[in-house]
């Protein structure tokens, strides 16, 4: 049967990466089909309203989105006969999140969609499985497959968080630390322990020892949260011992959410790094059915220009999910400035911070004296220190909440904003100004903007808590709501200056937790 090329599905290699040799045909692998949703125009319809901040907070219970929403019965049959057809097995066939795992062996794979898989070793992410090309479907199948995920294995995300470096800190800031506790009382959170909601946190490797949670809440005087492992995609919760590696960012949100929202459950989705990976994590999460999460904190995340088109729609396609069922997302918008360490001399904003239907987490340096915050401005630590992610997407069209807003360049110049601004909010992310931890029996001190994810995912589990309902997709309505921030206008991030009002460095400002819960509250009070 003729075949056609899945759209977006071409990929090219990283710079610098060699071909060192042929898979083992006979390797068995993964790989997940996504679908189209079954009432595409009915969907846009509902998010369309959602976009202009006119729809309630979850717009569809979750059974009545998978009803509406999913894919279609017949669209996941074709799946399975083309499966059979190859000799592929379903491993998990999902008509809510659209998605189907096929498991066979690469020379299987490589006949089913017409690919060529081969190894190959790149200096920043060692050895992987690759391809080039697109990937190919059958004509029968080809319009209700909207993405092909797992061919390839090249790790798709790195973590966002810095430990505190050894050099002398720059511009005269003067090192501090505090808890997550203290920071939650700085930016003034409302009274709550977030009880009755759940956190989700998204991993890509590492994992958490119950030793050091219980000796951390001990330490900080709260209450433990009650954590849970859920494994995506065969991935489990595995420490490596290593604080330097992913422990450091599992650990480092679990102890930030859990201070901050200790009453709150949280459900940590461990998954491989890969596109694949990273998409069924949040495609699971936000479908979770026993958690239930209201809200999701990523710290992971890579340059726009490192994702094929066809995992940056289907990504996106699932954060719409969120926004439809009233799940915020929060995401950290990288460590390495304007350039997001792409080193090319071109500016670069971190996917999936810049999603529009993401609460975009930017990163400040702090200073503060007793109970008062003293000082804020642009997280910059120059090269070796990092700094917050931000600028202009290159991908996403510009969101009617940000219509108006402009750039302020590092030369002072103001350009309108013509595309998905990034970040939308930000916090305290400094290493020299960091959160103090406990990461594989070791007291230590971390910044970075995944620090400010989990911190913003917190308060939104406070507020959830408070209103007793979510509040869903929060973009439209904090940008209505200026005055609910502390606005940083001192500070860069490299291309891009802090300005009075939103900007390219850290959004609309840190939070006033009471203002932010103000503008959150459904009209008329309490839910």
């Amino acid at each position: 049967m003729a075949k056609q090329p899945v759209s977006g599905s071409e990929k090219s290699h990283p710079e610098g990466a060699k071909c060192i040799g042929a898979c083992d045909l006979a390797e068995q692998i993964e790989v997940i089909v996504m679908l189209r949703r079954k009432d595409e125009a009915g969907f846009r319809q509902m998010m369309a309203r959602i976009d202009a901040g006119d729809a309630p907070a979850q717009s569809v219970s979750r059974e009545e989105f998978d009803k509406r929403f999913g894919a279609s019965s017949e669209d996941v049959e074709k799946i399975r006969k083309f499966a059979a057809q190859n000799g592929l097995a379903v491993v998990r066939a999902e008509a809510g999140t659209r998605s189907v795992v096929l498991k066979g062996s690469i020379d299987q794979f490589q006949k089913a969609f017409d690919v060529k898989l081969e190894r190959y070793q790149h200096h920043n992410v060692g050895e992987y499985r690759g391809r080039t090309g697109p990937v190919s479907v059958p004509d029968d199948i080809h319009d209700a497959v909207t993405a092909v995920l797992g061919l390839d294995s090249r790790p798709q995300a790195r973590p966002h968080f810095r430990f505190r470096p050894p050099f002398k800190p720059a511009r005269g800031v003067t090192p501090a630390s505090f808890s997550p506790v203290d920071l939650a009382s700085l930016y003034d959170f409302p009274e709550s322990d977030g009880a009755g909601q759940c956190v989700a946190i998204i991993e890509l490797g590492g994992g958490y020892r119950d030793s050091d949670l219980s000796a951390y809440f001990s330490k900080l005087g709260v209450k433990a949260p009650q954590v849970v492992p859920v494994s995506v995609d065969n991935a489990k919760n595995a420490p490596s011992g290593n604080p330097n590696g992913p422990d450091g960012e599992v650990t480092l949100d679990i102890e930030i959410a859990g201070a901050v929202a200790p009453g709150a459950r949280i459900a940590v989705y461990f998954a491989p790094n890969s596109d694949a990976g990273f998409i069924d994590a949040v495609n699971r999460a936000i479908h979770d059915n026993t958690n239930k999460p209201s809200v999701v904190s990523i710290s992971w995340g890579g340059p726009e220009s490192n994702w094929t088109s066809q995992s940056i729609g289907a990504f996106n396609d699932v954060l719409q999910s969120a926004a439809a069922l009233g799940v915020t997302v929060c995401a950290a918008s990288g460590d390495s400035g304007s350039s997001d360490g792409m080193g090319d001399g071109a500016d670069h904003v971190d996917f999936p911070a810049s999603s529009p239907y993401v609460l975009g987490c930017g990163g400040t340096s702090l200073s503060a004296s007793a109970q008062a915050i003293t000082h804020e401005t642009v997280w910059n630590d120059g090269d070796q220190g990092g700094s917050g992610g931000g600028g202009v997407s290159a991908v996403f069209p510009l969101p009617v909440w940000q219509k108006g807003l402009a750039v302020t360049h590092a030369g002072g110049r103001h350009t309108p904003l013509s595309k998905r601004g990034v970040p939308d909010v930000a916090a305290d992310a400094s290493p020299q100004t960091g959160y103090e931890v406990l990461i594989d029996g070791e007291e230590t001190v971390v910044g970075g903007t995944s620090a400010v994810a989990p911190l913003w995912a917190a308060l939104i589990a406070r507020i959830n808590a408070i209103n007793g309902s979510p509040c869903g997709f929060v973009n439209p309505k904090l940008y209505k709501a200026k005055t609910a921030f502390r606005d940083i206008t001192q500070g860069n991030n490299g291309s891009f200056s802090a300005a009075a009002g939103w900007d390219a460095c850290t959004g609309l400002g840190s939070p006033d937790g009471a203002k932010i819960a103000d503008a959150l509250t459904p009209a008329g009070g309490q839910a």
